[in-house]
């Protein structure tokens, strides 16, 4: 028995050792993150890690450990050197596995660098601002556009701009079957649209498979359609509150004054409300985690070793440093037409991940809602619908989020013109 005992001490004193001799144990976080991953792994079983890191920063700061191996941080430094450092190396972590779609790896969960880039260089230029901004991109667009407004402007009362989303309901991805078979249907196709996404992943020199086509677009589906019509769905919801009315009237104002030939992309306010609604509720406000390559790597000025899982999340960074974001908490697009601290707030804008595994959509997406905001707010007034008391707060998915209640009535009214 006392050999027992002695073998279970000699056990315990191993663990604590290797526990508290790991270079991160130095690092500012609650003590039993230095001994376990249970807790961090409880938040994310029960969708409250985000809200669980961001408390953690607020405590400690730019730098937390959050579990034996791994470290969050919420600084520029971080996100240049793990997101934005060209060929550093950090490479996704098994998390991403878990997008696969129909078992096959996709640009976004491919988790190493160099086969990542492989697949990007075949479908960069597809999301290039050239490409999207062609006319009959744009046309397609705002045709869209103009029928999720007269469908929202002919309701008698309210209209729950959740459930009545920008894209047909048939195409959102949480629908998968449907989504599935559309998407099974389009690779399916001999001449697809020549500036299409798969037309270019059907080239002959890009070496994939239609399987392999099939599971990129579900993948390229997945990650625009819900992303962006629940980052709509939030932003209209702070446009239509009472005490947001001036952002609104801002908005109107420089919608009806503007030329009807303005690009999208010269409207300066309409660029500070979508910047503003994406750095409150980013599409994916939680972790981007990576390992810290071979060798280890120095992060903010702290030695990481190698194997680490570090990671940055964007919820966090667009609200931790109060010096340039006042009142993180409110929804104020003036602050990005302010000139002093305009390249601070620009550096901090991590909505859309950053460096070369950053958002591949990013434009596609921002020309979409500039698209269908410019056609609700040049001719229509939002409301909160009276009956409105769903909850309105983020809610965490694997990966993304969306309103918790499920619903956001607004009610149309038509602008005096």
């Amino acid at each position: 028995m006392f050999g027992l005992w002695c073998a279970a001490i000699i056990i315990v004193l191993v663990f604590l050792y290797q526990r508290l001799s790991n270079p991160i144990s130095k690092l500012p976080g609650p003590w039993y993150t230095n001994l376990t991953s249970l807790i961090i792994k409880y938040h994310e079983f029960s969708a409250s890690r985000r809200v669980f890191i961001h408390q953690l920063h607020k405590r400690y700061g730019t730098v937390v450990r959050i579990a034996p191996n791994e470290v969050s941080f919420a600084s520029l430094e971080a996100i240049r050197e793990i997101y934005a450092s060209g060929g550093s190396g950090y490479d996704k972590t098994e998390l991403y596995d878990l997008f696969r779609q129909f078992g096959i790896k996709t640009m976004f969960s491919t988790l190493d660098k160099q086969t990542h880039s492989e697949r990007k260089r075949q479908l960069a230029d597809r999301y290039a601002m050239s490409n999207i901004l062609r006319d009959h991109h744009v046309s397609a667009i705002r045709d869209s556009a103009k029928a999720f407004v007269s469908k929202c402007a002919a309701m008698p009362k309210s209209v729950d701009v959740y459930l009545a989303p920008y894209f047909p309901s048939w195409l959102r991805p949480r629908r998968a079957p449907k989504a599935n078979a559309y998407v099974h249907r389009a690779t399916a196709q001999t001449n697809p649209d020549e500036y299409s996404l798969l037309a270019r992943l059907l080239r002959k020199d890009a070496s994939l498979s239609r399987p392999q086509a099939a599971a990129e677009c579900k993948d390229h589906m997945a990650a625009g359609i819900d992303t962006t019509g629940d980052g709509l769905c939030f932003l209209m919801w702070e446009l239509s509150q009472p005490h947001n009315f001036r952002f609104q009237d801002r908005l109107y104002e420089e919608l009806r004054s503007a030329p009807d030939d303005t690009p999208v992309d010269r409207l300066p306010y309409l660029e500070a409300v979508i910047k503003e609604a994406l750095r409150c509720a980013p599409p994916i406000p939680m972790s981007f985690p990576r390992y810290v390559p071979s060798g280890g790597r120095t992060i903010d000025g702290i030695f990481i070793p190698e194997g680490t899982i570090v990671s940055c999340q964007p919820y966090t960074v667009h609200r931790l440093d109060e010096k340039v974001f006042p009142e993180p908490d409110l929804f104020n697009p003036d602050r990005w037409m302010e000139e002093e601290g305009f390249n601070e707030r620009n550096r901090l804008f991590f909505a859309f991940s950053t460096g070369g595994r950053g958002c591949t959509g990013r434009n596609l997406a921002t020309v979409e809602m500039k698209i269908l905001l410019q056609e609700v707010y040049s001719r229509y007034r939002t409301t909160v619908a009276p009956d409105m008391t769903s909850s309105m707060e983020i809610d965490d998915q694997i990966i993304s989020s969306r309103p918790k209640g499920q619903m956001c009535k607004l009610i149309f009214t038509p602008r005096e013109i």
